[in-house]
């Protein structure tokens, strides 16, 4: 190979970078470094302009090597390499050399100091560079079946969106019905819209579209491959109920005996051991609860199955077991959704020790006219309607107590504001007053909808709630320090009402381990991006959308939803998946077969198998690997490496850095 020819362009992104560095000093410099023929500056490199000066000079010739200096390779290392590959160079023949977060962003007081730096970065990145290989992406099928998992809104609205653009769609839900907790609710805000008058179409759309498989009462366990052809186990737990016989009559369910408190109803209601979820629950039929079911604790009751066959259809299976399918997809949707706090943690305000204590999803099924009092409100001690209600905000958010979240949930304040203003709506004489620290009325409507409640009477206190105890006429006292006047109040209140805060969904860490895909210090799925990739993840061909990465509200759920959908549908629509060749390759003379680097392996992507002379060596499947390097770091003898990253390259820079 003759000597290559390299061009260092020096991006001063706005003044985050040359606002600290010295850009010019730092372009004289490099253009002293052994193999480099030109150096530029450009105010922004991934301008339009800037890109231009990069491929003007590959298409003249000058230039057979490109040194970018500018931001994380995060963030725009595809743009200049797409640069590279429309002026007739190897994209892979791109070096980045990060100026900005590695260097003006945490040296901005030190500007003589990050010049220096930036200096040594940029010479290590331009002694790599001499060594880059030109490589070649390859291309692995795609199938055109996608997993979507979780059957709340953003489940649905992913699921539909595929299906209506001609992708199969596996739905798995392990509660055994879809609706997920937007079913519980009575209205939305800020239109005050019925809930259930918006989801109920979608469930049945669906369930009723021939593009779509649903599982209910199922989960997965079990994940193996790569984008575009993923092979999951869902594990399909019995209903004891023959799906197709059932016709949800509903009458094993008024003849059995056992009454256990209703996980739909938020324990304000009892179910039976065989019940149907909620009356526009899919499946539309009976579940039978083996944990309480007095048949499974020997006691051989089967009422159920004798009123079924006597009077309906027949339908009570006891013999059903759990049954694990396979399915074969080309990409994977985690919408798994959220649950709430529970406040029992917080014993200052009485959760559990007070039935007038409850919280905002226990009022929600309150108000609701399919809830267990047909949306009048009444206290759970003696059923009269309340005179005057509290609600706390940021239980259990917004904290830095132990068990507590540090984030805002952002839906609590909404939803309480839409709570208090049905009450007012409903009872117009009933005394609310809300308890907040700050209000966060975030969305579009999301002001008005407050002012709206202030003009309806309900009462405000910016204050920490320090504790709720019982009167000794049976009353709860609040006690609340006022931060706007400085007060301690002391008010007696007929309920309270808890605004629990979101957590990540039961069974969030068990899952991102089967998809390898990594969690936030906060519990929920991360994202690869924030901002440019909101519902990738660093694992390709699985995606998130909805409260699995985070609380937010309906709107951005279903946004988010639709944004996965469409981001599946881009991956999968050609038929194939064009897969990075920056991934391991193992030299079989070096390699003795030791096994090290497929126990370091997260991703099931290095093997040990036998070579053509019989020797054990290792092998690298491209399509699951993801160029980490943990089996490169582990190789005794240096047999395996990642493409671009080998350790001469490595050497190179580790030799000009300590100049």
């Amino acid at each position: 190979m003759g000597e290559v020819r390299i061009g260092v362009y020096i991006c001063h992104c706005g003044t985050n970078i040359a606002g600290v560095v010295d850009v010019e000093e730092v372009r004289r410099y490099v253009e002293g470094l052994p193999g480099v023929v030109l150096a530029k500056t450009y105010p922004y490199m991934c301008s339009d302009p800037g890109q231009n000066l990069i491929k003007e000079d590959i298409e003249g010739g000058l230039v057979d090597r490109v040194v970018v200096a500018a931001c994380s390779p995060r963030l725009h290392e595809p743009t200049f390499r797409r640069v590279l590959k429309e002026a007739g160079l190897n994209p892979y023949l791109l070096e980045m050399a990060n100026i900005r977060e590695q260097c003006s962003w945490v040296h901005m007081g030190e500007p003589r100091k990050a010049t220096e730096k930036a200096k040594d970065i940029v010479r290590m990145a331009v002694a790599k560079a001499r060594l880059l290989s030109p490589l070649q992406p390859m291309e692995v099928p795609a199938r055109r079946e996608v997993l979507v998992i979780g059957g709340g809104i953003a489940g649905i609205t992913a699921a539909l969106d595929l299906a209506n653009a001609g992708f199969s769609v596996y739905l798995v839900e392990r509660a055994p019905s879809i609706g997920g907790h937007m079913a519980q609710l009575d209205k939305t805000f800020p239109t005050m819209d019925c809930s259930q008058c918006i989801l109920t179409p979608r469930m049945v759309d669906v369930a009723r579209h021939p593009n779509v498989q649903l599982f209910t009462n199922s989960e997965v366990v079990g994940v193996e491959g790569f984008a575009g052809n993923f092979k999951v186990r869902v594990l399909r737990k019995p209903y004891y109920v023959n799906l197709d016989r059932c016709t949800g009559c509903g009458l094993c369910v008024d003849f059995c005996p056992i009454e256990v408190p209703s996980e739909f109803d938020v324990g304000m209601a009892p179910r039976k051991a065989i019940y149907i979820p909620f009356p526009q629950a899919i499946p539309h039929v009976a579940v039978i609860d083996p944990e309480h079911c007095l048949y499974f604790m020997k006691e051989k009751c089967m009422v159920c199955e004798e009123v079924c066959q006597e009077l309906a259809a027949g339908a009570v299976d006891f013999s059903q077991q759990p049954e694990e399918v396979e399915l074969d997809v080309g990409a994977i949707i985690v919408a798994t959704g959220y649950d709430l706090y529970d406040p029992m943690q917080d014993e200052e305000y009485g959760y559990g020790r007070y039935e007038d204590v409850i919280t905002a999803l226990q009022m929600e099924r309150l108000l609701s006219a399919s809830g267990p009092t047909r949306g009048e409100v009444v206290r759970p001690s003696d059923k009269e309607k309340p005179g005057k209600v509290a609600y706390i905000q940021c239980v259990g958010s917004r904290s830095l107590r132990p068990g507590h979240a540090s984030y805002c949930s952002r839906v609590c304040c909404m939803y309480a504001i839409k709570q208090a203003l049905q009450l007012k709506e409903k009872y117009p004489d009933i005394d609310v007053c809300i308890f907040y620290i700050d209000l966060r009325t975030f969305g579009r409507g999301y002001e008005e909808f407050y002012w709206r409640a202030q003009e309806h009477g309900v009462r405000f206190i910016r204050g920490k709630v320090a504790e709720v105890w019982r009167s000794r006429d049976g009353r709860l006292v609040v006690r609340a320090e006022d931060t706007l006047t400085g007060r301690v109040l002391e008010e007696e209140f007929d309920m309270v009402v808890l605004s629990a805060g979101l957590r990540p969904a039961e069974g969030t860490k068990e899952l991102a381990t089967l998809l390898k895909v990594p969690l936030g210090p906060d519990g929920f799925f991360l994202e690869a991006h924030p901002k440019l990739r909101p519902v990738d993840t660093v694992v390709e061909g699985i995606f998130v959308c909805g409260t699995a990465t985070g609380p937010k509200d309906i709107v951005d759920t279903v946004a988010q939803a639709k944004a996965a959908a469409s981001s599946a549908m881009s991956l999968l629509s050609q038929g194939r998946i064009v897969i990075e060749p920056l991934v391991a390759t193992v030299n079989e003379g070096r390699c003795r077969g030791c096994g090290r680097c497929e126990e370091v392996c997260e991703f099931g992507a290095v093997s040990v198998e036998p070579a053509e002379d019989g020797r054990l060596v290792a092998k690298v499947n491209e399509a699951l690997c993801t160029g980490c390097g943990a089996c490169s770091v582990r190789c005794p003898t240096g047999a395996i490496g990642v493409r671009n990253f080998r350790p001469e390259q490595i050497r190179a820079q580790v030799a000009v850095a300590s100049r």
